[in-house]
This record gives structure tokens, sequence and C-alpha cells, in this order.
């Protein structure tokens, strides 16, 4: 299948939206989702604390909800608790993201061919709604929008598998690499967003077709290529900092 997209563009990540006043339950969900966008989009550097006091003020509320908050990011992998001294961000090391993206290319391999045994046409064609909605957020190079349409699509795909032990172990997983896959797409030895985007169009079609060895080729493959572009982020950034005048 020819592919529209095109190569080149650097991403641009916004920050996340404004909150409102909202009842108790929602207004957590919206505080949790905010602080994990505010962690994955790279804000506070990877092994540094987390700055309570600033993140308080940004989201105008006290210190207990947010200390709520970074329990679940911290059951995510996102973070770190440190007794009595508050919170940093998770640092993953070299061998850490080959050996987590490996599982993750593994789980998603899996749901690929599960998916396309159970799925319904429904279920594609809400798929297919989300690819063009992430392509509108590609061409206006809203990496933030982008990002959480793109963990949608693969969501989709898991739940499709109609299997819970999947879905559990996926769930852990990402959690554990969703900042690094956020920050892979700004690797620069490789158009990683464009090639990121043909890849979603493979899937796409694969999963129309209901093919389901090949769709979980092209997952594995698209886990792969993103675990390369996240070590090469990794690895350009003591490279870009020993540069610096």
């Amino acid at each position: 299948m020819k592919s529209t997209i095109p190569d080149d563009g650097v991403p641009i990540g916004p920050n996340a939206g404004n909150g409102s006043d909202r009842q108790e339950a929602s207004l957590h969900g919206e505080i949790l989702l905010r602080l994990r966008d505010y962690v994955v989009e790279g804000n506070i550097p990877e092994g540094a604390r987390v700055p309570e006091r600033q993140l308080c003020e940004m989201l105008g509320i006290s210190r207990t909800p947010l200390r709520e908050a970074l329990k679940v990011l911290a059951a995510e992998g996102l973070i770190e608790l440190l007794p009595n001294r508050g919170a940093r961000v998770r640092q993953l090391s070299q061998r850490d993201l080959e050996e987590l993206f490996d599982v993750m290319a593994g789980l998603e391999s899996l749901a690929g061919r599960l998916a396309c045994e159970a799925i319904t046409d429904d279920e594609i064609a809400a798929i297919e709604r989300l690819h063009y909605e992430m392509y509108g957020h590609y061409l206006h190079r809203d990496m933030h929008g982008y990002f959480q349409i793109n963990q949608r699509i693969h969501e989709s795909i898991v739940d499709a598998a109609r299997n819970e032990t999947l879905k559990t172990a996926y769930t852990n997983f990402a959690g554990r690499i969703r900042r690094v896959r956020y920050s892979a797409n700004f690797a620069r030895k490789r158009q990683r967003w464009g090639e990121a985007m043909r890849e979603h169009e493979a899937i796409l079609d694969a999963l129309r077709r209901r093919a389901g060895s090949e769709l979980s080729d092209i997952l594995f493959q698209h886990l792969r290529n993103k675990r390369t572009a996240a070590i090469e982020h990794l690895t350009e950034a003591p490279e870009d900092a020993s540069a610096s005048p």
C-alpha cells in the first residue's frame, strides 16, 4: 500500500489543556491526566525530583491530591516514591529500554494476532476514525494530540484481543515506557514520527483485512523501530550537552 505520509517535520508538543471545577472524582482524574502528560512529555528530567510545590501552583491544588496522583504514577512506573523525600522521575538504562520494548513488542504482536480473530466491524471502524484523527494531529505537528490518540489505537487493539491476562500485562508495561515512547518521536537520526505514521497505515490496512499473522509481524517491528529510536534519543542527549558552549 502506497503511503501518503511525508518524511520531514519536527514534532512540536504543546502542554496539556486547562482544568475546570468538577466533582471530586472527576477532579482527581483531571489532575492525574495533566500530571501524567506533564511527566510523559519530558517537562521534568529523568532522575530529577518531582517539584511538588511548583506542580501544586501550576495545577491549583494542595499537596494531598497531588500526592494521591503521584501514587498512581508510581504504580504505573513513571516515577519512584522516595521515603520521606518526595518522588523522582524514573530513569531507565539502555538495557532497561531494550528489555521493556522487547516485552511490549511481544505483547502487541500477540494482541494483533488475537484481535484479528475477534474484532468486530464496528471496532475496526472506530480504530479507523482514531487513525485519521491521529493523522490530523500529525499534519498539524501536534505531538500532544497525536500521542494521546496513538495510545488509544494501541489500547483498542489490545482490547479487541479479548484476553484479560494479556491486557493486564500490557497495561503494566505500557506505563513504564510511556515517557520514552513519547520522546522516541524526537530522535533526529531518523524521521521517526513520519516513519511511525506510515507504520500505522500498514497496521490499519492489515486490521481491515483481519490478516492476523501480518498484523502481528507489523506490530512487532513497529515496537522494535520505536525501541531503536528511543535508544537513539537517549544517547543524543549527552552528545548535545557536550557540544553546548
